[in-house]
């Protein structure tokens, strides 16, 4: 031992100089983590002795913990690191400029000014001036020649404007995820022991020597070394790609990781690695994730051209995968092909669609108005005025033709609609950053918008539907019903102290009654809720419990079996003195009440419990408080006498049988208050309720009564899990979705339900054909077991306070309050946000349809864009960028709760919508028409038509563009409303922001035609004329209520447009492509085909190349597939929205590479896991049948009953990864 704390010392001064303070070094500790199972324990034996020496090298105690003086623990900092990856630096304001420069129709713009810049700095000699045709304008006197320059430069500096704003917009957006990122870390807590304390911390503050609690549903936040562990089972599939769950014991494999699933038990650990040390730092690392980003910018940047060119999707739910959002490719999903597939978001799909069919009508007009200039000028010049080519002329024809080129561009960047993704953007970022404010904390940004379109909600009942405080009113002991809590005296003290004894040692050490925190209050619980309300029972019968837990720690445990799904209860094993072993047990009654044999009496002695009285019991006792709503749950004991030898503790089915009942109990977890009237609001606006509990049936439909999701008199069905199971399944026992359809449209309450059938539901829903519409599902859960279901939702919600961290990483949106009331402002949210969109098209719509009509007729008639290209980039920035913040940032009414889901297939732009878009476009063409060829007559001014190259501005055309623009603005007002209401003024001064931009955008307009000169081509106007402008565009407020009079059903003519794509809509060859993608995502296949329009770039192939060197033998799986928001992370606190693992991360196939497929699940860290066996072969894809039969008790609470847990597609483009936890539980089936 003195050598090895010799060469400890000798080590420590080879390393940083106060290693020596402790009694190992980071290094020694970092290969000690690298080892596994015998191997690690023979090191800890050779090196420390035991756990115990280790605690002791590293100066904590395996019994209190750190001491926790802020001194200890900054020096524990410096040397072994803190617990966090350093994030990646977020992108400066110049790189966010560069990026949107990129664009390419500002390109096309800038190369063009750029030209007309230089040319109109060429003037021929004045004697050949005359011979260049009336056009180019002889008798015009030097100033105004020499002021050719202008509009070149005035384009260059509009284009400047729109990538400003751009830039901003997209720092801003950053700038909140970044925000939402550290609230969501803050989130993250863990129990550690200091100072004989259990308490919460962040994760980022676990140190080194700090004692962690650890427990079912955790995700481990640091590497260590267990030191008493109950039952622990880990799922390292995230690191090893073993899909098995790893069994923990101080005996055989001590060593646990991070990013590590628990999946079953409890213990202690002692963390021996933090951070970039850890296990999970150190792949990090090794993927260059921690310094290296230039890979990350490349992808990155490519991601976010194709995310504004192809205006598929919000930049922002790239930026934001918070937490730990397991995605990335999942090999056996693959493999599934015959499964049907799951859709992207919906609105992308439909977005995307919407403007690759608007940029190919505007760049077929932009094309076609550049043809007819061309062909005109050409034309008057060379044959009706006869004139010959002059070479000197050629710069002044030059000059022409780009000015004609401009002209079209500008058509083009005037139809396109880069302001859709902006819009998009900006309504749903303002949506999450309010939906925080609703206890709402959105992990997956496409989630706020489908939940909008929810027609189903699965709600489970605790904490959700009820308040989780739990309370014991109700018992049965001693041969007695008590109604409510009985007096001590009243009981036999053998079976209080018995009673006592199970309470407090049968139950997480964890688990606490704390005082209240003001006086008078309800005492606080801690932990476990139907534990916390046992305890609450065991001080209401003036016992103590913390006095038996002091004489009894969890080190005296002599087995433990922890609770899960499967077996529903929970027994903990204690050796007595004289040899004999007695265990403690509780769980859901019906089910350990079958498992007993007898029954304590009032004396205090056990007599027969008989199949008979156990029928008498359920009738008198369990019947009648489960009716009343109470939970119920059974104590018993039982004894193995030291007679008979240690029986065989791995064989439950023997252990857990011939109890001795000691009582039954009627658990109370009253409904929350605002839960019916939030159900009535989810039942009005077409969203059916159900609730999934694992309660028994009386006790879920007696909630479900007080809900409201049940009404007296209904003919709805409450099902049990067996019975469901029953119904579902064919002889074969294989589920049919004909069976399920008969089932669903009824159900409301599933009760005794296991994670397993919650999956079954949701995808049976997901996938059943019989509605007109797709239902799309929202899930909430909180379990471990509960994540398939959540990931196969088309909206998962996780419950912030009493979800487990597995839960959260599955889910989209976490309800930081656990409160169903919480949902319905998410749907109310979300139907927010398809709206504003709806109103920003509206909108959109109407100037581009005007715009390029009038650019197009103008150019074709006189030669000249009525508006000028710097008029229409103005045009543009007040449409896309203005008003897009204007309209997504209506706040949420109660009166969009009022009308029924969407749906999947209703199409963006209703008919209303196509009413108002070409009745306001009428108004405005023939406003502007009616200007353009009679203005001068009108306002007895000089005609503005046929001016030559570089002329002056004129008030004539001043006057149309100052028109077209005020008509835009009253126009916004009326874009407010979508579905014909006529009051188009209503609560819009609740929108600041709304009346902000308008009052803005007529300031600015003022300046621009009153001082903007020559470079807007504006001339000053008088105040009669404003006045007659601004008549105009009041003008489109009255029309307005005009159109809305017509009624909609009588023009049979009018088209939806914006439909999502159906299916069957795909052609085959398509669809066959499609195969190895888990979804079809519409906006990725509108792309391929409207590439025409946006080219990818060469980032990607950049980026490909670069990894290619890094790693020469790598292979991708999915190359060319990149979702923007596909993205790894093994921790939650390690996550930085800026963070992808995918872009650099190693596929290196272990077997070879015909294999690559089916070892999906080691790639994950074969590069840092020299040690890492072969992967079992994955199961074939005609595995996917469920077996005949659910099998019993594996002891495993992710698997119960078969394969027909396989999540199928995950939503929103996150396939769950090889390293999820998900991903086990698909593989271990």
């Amino acid at each position: 031992m003195a050598n090895n704390s010799y060469s400890g010392v000798k080590n420590s001064l080879m390393e940083a100089n106060h290693d020596g303070e402790f009694g190992c070094t980071l290094k020694e500790l970092r290969s000690l983590m690298e080892l596994r199972g015998a191997e690690a324990i023979t090191k800890i034996s050779e090196t420390y002795g035991d756990s115990q020496g280790l605690c002791n090298r590293l100066k904590t105690s395996a019994i209190d913990g750190l001491s926790g003086q802020p001194a200890d623990i900054q020096k524990r900092i410096d040397v072994f690191g803190q617990n966090l990856i350093p994030p990646k630096k977020p992108k400066t304001f110049l790189q966010l400029v560069w990026e949107a420069l990129q664009d390419v129709t500002l390109i096309i713009l800038e190369v063009a000014a750029v030209i007309s810049l230089g040319l109109s700095f060429y003037r021929p000699p004045d004697a050949e001036r005359e011979h260049c045709g009336k056009a180019a304008g002889g008798g015009h006197d030097e100033t105004e020649a020499e002021a050719g320059w202008i509009e070149g430069a005035a384009i260059l500096l509009s284009v400047i404007c729109v990538v400003l704003v751009t830039a901003f917009n997209d720092w801003s957006k950053d700038k909140q995820f970044r925000g939402l990122q550290s609230r969501i870390e803050q989130e993250q807590k863990f129990s550690v022991v200091r100072g004989g304390q259990v308490i919460e911390i962040p994760v980022a503050e676990i140190v080194v020597g700090d004692i962690a609690q650890v427990k079912y549903g955790d995700l481990l936040p640091a590497d260590g070394v267990l030191i008493q562990g109950n039952d622990l089972k880990i799922d390292e599939s995230s690191l090893t790609g073993e899909s098995d769950q790893v069994k923990k014991t101080i005996e055989k494999d001590p060593m646990l990781l991070s990013g590590t699933h628990v999946m079953e038990g409890s213990g202690k650990m002692l963390v021996t690695a933090v951070g970039v040390n850890s296990q999970t730092g150190i792949i990090f690392t090794l993927l260059g994730a921690g310094e290296d980003d230039d890979e990350d910018d490349e992808e990155k940047k490519e991601e976010k051209k194709k995310q504004k060119k192809t205006k598929a999707q919000d930049g922002a739910a790239m930026e934001m995968q918070p937490l730990n959002s397991d995605e990335g490719a999942d090999a056996e999903e693959k493999k599934k092909a015959s499964v049907p597939k799951k859709e992207k978001s919906v609105l992308q799909g439909k977005l995307t669609k919407l403007a690759v069919q608007i940029g190919k009508g505007g760049l077929l007009m932009s094309a076609v108005t550049v043809i007819i200039l061309v062909v005109l000028f050409v034309v008057d010049t060379f044959w009706f005025q006869g004139l010959p080519w002059v070479k000197d002329c050629t710069p002044i024809y030059i000059q022409f033709f780009v000015k004609f080129f401009i002209i079209g561009v500008t058509v083009l960047v005037v139809a396109v609609p880069e302001g859709l993704p902006l819009a998009v953007t900006i309504s749903l970022a303002y949506s999450v950053k309010k939906m925080m404010a609703d206890n709402n904390l959105v992990r997956h940004l496409d989630a706020c918008e489908t939940m909008g379109n929810a027609t189903a909600i699965c709600s489970d009942k605790t904490g959700t539907l009820t308040m989780n405080r739990m309370t014991v009113v109700q018992v049965y002991i001693a041969e007695k019903h008590f109604k409510r809590i009985p007096l001590p005296e009243n009981l036999p003290t053998s079976v209080l102290d018995m009673l006592v004894l199970g309470i407090a040692v049968n139950s997480a050490y964890t688990t606490n009654i704390l005082a209240p925190e003001k006086e008078g209050g309800l005492p606080r619980q801690v932990g476990n809720k139907t534990e916390c309300a046992l305890l609450g029972f065991s001080n209401e019968l003036k016992r103590d419990y913390r006095a038996i837990r002091a004489e009894i720690p969890e080190e005296k445990f002599y087995k433990v079996y922890t609770f899960n799904s499967v077996r529903k209860s929970m027994s903990t094993v204690l050796k007595m003195p004289d040899g004999s072993f007695r265990m403690f047990s509780k769980g859901a009654s019906e089910i350990l009440l079958k498992k007993c044999f007898r029954i304590v009496t009032s004396s205090g002695e056990a007599k027969v419990f008989r199949p008979r009285d156990r029928d008498d019991m359920v009738k008198k006792v369990i019947e009648p408080m489960a009716s009343e709503g109470l939970r119920t749950i059974c104590l018993a004991y039982r004894d193995f006498p030291a007679s008979e030898g240690p029986p065989d503790w791995e064989n439950e089915n023997d252990i857990l049988t011939g109890l001795t009942c000691i009582c039954v109990v009627g658990i109370e977890d009253p409904v929350r208050p605002e839960v019916p009237d939030a159900i009535k609001k989810c039942q009005r606006a077409g969203i059916t309720v159900r609730m999934v509990t694992g309660d028994n049936i009386n006790t879920a439909r007696a909630i479900a009564s007080k809900c409201g999701i049940l009404q007296p008199g209904d003919d709805f069905l409450c099902l049990d899990g067996k019975e469901f199971n029953r119904r579902i399944r064919n002889e074969r026992g294989e589920i049919e979705q004909e069976r399920i359809d008969k089932i669903w449209p009824k159900l409301r309450v599933l009760a005794r339900s296991s994670p397993t059938d919650k999956h079954t539901l949701v995808k049976g829903i997901i996938d059943s054909t019989i509605a007109e519409q797709r239902q799309v599902v929202a899930v909430t859960g909180d379990g471990t077991n509960d994540g398939p279901a959540l990931k196969k939702a088309d909206v998962g919600f996780a419950m912030g306070i009493a979800g487990t961290d597995v839960a959260k990483e599955a889910s989209d949106i976490i309800l930081t309050d656990d409160n169903f009331s919480s949902i319905v402002k998410a749907v109310m949210w979300g139907r927010n946000v398809y709206d504003s969109i709806s109103k920003f098209l509206q909108f959109q719509l109407t100037v581009n349809v005007v715009a390029v009509i009038v650019a197009f007729t103008g150019a074709c008639i006189t030669q000249d864009s009525p508006l000028k290209a710097v008029q229409m980039l103005w045009v543009n920035l007040i449409m896309d960028t203005f008003a897009s913040l204007a309209l997504a940032t209506e706040p949420p009414t109660e009166a969009l709760l009022l009308r029924k889901p969407y749906g999947r297939n209703k199409p963006l732009i209703s008919r209303t919508m196509m009413k108002n878009i070409l009745g306001h476009a009428v108004y405005q063409l023939a406003t502007i028409f009616t200007l353009l060829f009679v203005g001068e007559k009108l306002f007895g001014i000089d005609s503005g038509r046929n001016t030559p190259l570089n002329a002056p501005p004129t008030e004539h055309y001043t006057i149309v563009f100052n028109t077209f623009v005020l008509m835009q603005l009253f126009n916004e007002i009326n874009a407010r409303k979508i579905h014909g209401e006529r009051n188009v003024f209503e609560g819009v001064f609740n929108n600041l922001i709304f009346c902000s931009i308008v009052l803005g955008t007529f300031i600015i307009q003022i300046l621009i035609v009153q001082i903007g000169g020559k470079p807007f081509s504006c001339v000053a106007l008088s105040l009669d004329q404003w006045l007659w402008c601004t008549f105009f565009g009041f003008g489109s407020l009255i029309w307005g209520q005009i159109i809305s009079s017509i009624p909609t059903s009588r023009l049979k003519f009018l088209k939806t447009a914006g439909h999502g794509t159906q299916k069957d809509e795909i052609p085959e060859y398509e669809l066959e492509e499609l195969d190895d993608v888990d979804e079809i995502d519409h906006a990725e296949r509108e792309l391929r085909r409207g590439q025409i329009l946006w080219f990818r770039g060469l980032n990607r192939i950049q980026t490909q190349i670069r990894v290619v060197k890094a790693f020469r033998n790598s292979i991708s799986l999915y190359e060319g597939l990149e979702k923007p928001e596909s993205r790894t992370s093994i921790h939650n606190f390690m996550t930085h929205p800026e963070f992808r693992i995918e872009d650099s991360e190693p596929h290196i196939p272990l077997i070879d590479d015909t294999d690559a497929e089916d070892d999906a699940p080691t790639k994950r860290n074969s590069a840092s896991l020299p040690n890492a066996s072969p992967p079992p072969p994955s199961p074939s894809p005609d595995d996917t049948n469920p077996p005949a039969a659910p099998t019993q008790n594996q002891n495993n609470n992710a698997v119960e009953s078969g394969n027909h847990l396989f999540p199928e597609g995950p939503k929103s483009g996150t396939p769950s990864a090889p390293g999820s936890p998900l991903h086990s539980l698909e593989t271990s089936l």
